[in-house]
């Protein structure tokens, strides 16, 4: 499948370039990696076979690893950031949003309406990345590796949405705060709950709407309880790939760079695959003759309007980024405006 050729085209690149050199006296080392939620193309399709086989094979065995979704170690995810800052996690995978509420520069990247597309998106984590690799090492002692992200995030509703407008007193789920004030712009009320309380919840119309990754999506079978699915990228869900530094330090200085080319070449692999997985679900949610997937949806795709996407763009200009703003430092909002407000021509003010 797509995924997977373009992964491991990648890997192949890699190896054929420069495996012999870098796996050349490679220290054995073993790996233990805390990875995003298990049952999601990300971490099934990207980053358990990289730690899992493409680690070792490009190593010739001297770097191993083995990873779990930190959904299966009972964690829920905003706590992932501390216990690496701790060191009783040594590797670890988060969604960025779940640091929101921490501080509003984990935002940053990822305010709703900010990337209209995949391109768009990887320029801002790029433009900003440095600002994030001295905030964690600062501050947390975790060493950022590398950002990923997942598909569009976009809205799946159990009702009829054919708009931004229909969103009006429809109740949301939302999985971070820039995604809520989204919602509250077209006035819609937001509901926070997990990920996996979703499909119940759709299904029982505690919740209208859901918003996250198209594929995402998919692969927990919410076009089982939805009806809807709009598609307008509202935001990403970008997550950081990090260690704890203590940990990283006790590396073999090759093991370190080995590790952070191959890592390099992992956050190329997703980003290249988000534009197709976002496609991916739109065709397989919807039950497309496209879908290359063995079960179809059947929900309705609604295009989004170009007012409708004039409309998420003032709503980030009007309400989300003067919000952010608010509550963000000084520093952090300088931070932006020298990076991602450069990249994007924007200006956002304290």
């Amino acid at each position: 499948m797509m995924k997977r050729f373009v992964y491991t085209a990648g890997a192949a690149a890699l190896l054929s370039l420069s495996g012999a050199a870098l796996a050349q006296d490679l220290p054995k080392t073993h790996l233990q990696i805390v990875g995003g939620l298990s049952n999601l193309t990300a971490y099934n399709d990207f980053e358990k076979p990289f730690w899992t086989k493409t680690i070792p094979e490009l190593s010739k065995g001297q770097v191993t690893a083995e990873i779990k979704g930190f959904n299966e170690m009972g964690l829920k995810g905003p706590e992932i950031l501390r216990l690496m800052s701790q060191g009783v996690i040594p590797f670890g995978t988060a969604t960025l949003s779940y640091f929101a509420s921490d501080n509003p520069i984990n935002e940053a990247i990822d305010l709703a309406g900010l990337a209209p597309d995949v391109k768009t998106a990887r320029q801002v984590t790029e433009a900003f990345e440095p600002v994030y690799a001295k905030f964690y090492g600062e501050g947390s002692r975790v060493k950022l590796l590398g950002i990923s992200t997942y598909p569009a995030q976009v809205l799946f509703c159990n009702a009829e949405v054919n708009g931004l407008a229909d969103l009006k007193g429809k109740k949301v789920r939302t999985s971070s705060r820039t995604q809520a004030e989204f919602v509250e712009a077209f006035g819609g009320s937001s509901v926070t709950m997990a990920f996996g309380e979703v499909v119940p919840a759709l299904q029982n119309k505690v919740v209208d709407c859901a918003i996250t990754g198209s594929l995402s999506g998919y692969s927990a079978k919410w076009y089982e309880v939805s009806t809807h699915l709009y598609a307008l990228p509202i935001n990403w869900n970008q997550q950081i790939h990090a260690v704890n530094q203590a940990t990283w330090d006790k590396l073999d200085p090759k093991v370190q760079e080995f590790l952070q080319t191959n890592i390099k070449t992992l956050m190329d692999d997703i980003w290249k695959a988000a534009d197709e997985q976002t496609k991916q679900g739109y065709d397989c949610n919807t039950g497309s003759d496209a879908c290359t997937l063995p079960v179809k949806g059947k929900m309705k795709l609604v295009q989004p309007s170009d007012a409708d996407r004039d409309l998420l763009k003032k709503a980030l200009q009007e309400s989300i980024l003067p919000k952010w703003a608010a509550r963000c430092s000084a520093e952090c909002v300088q931070s932006f405006n020298d990076t991602i407000g450069k990249t994007l021509d924007i200006k956002v003010s304290k």
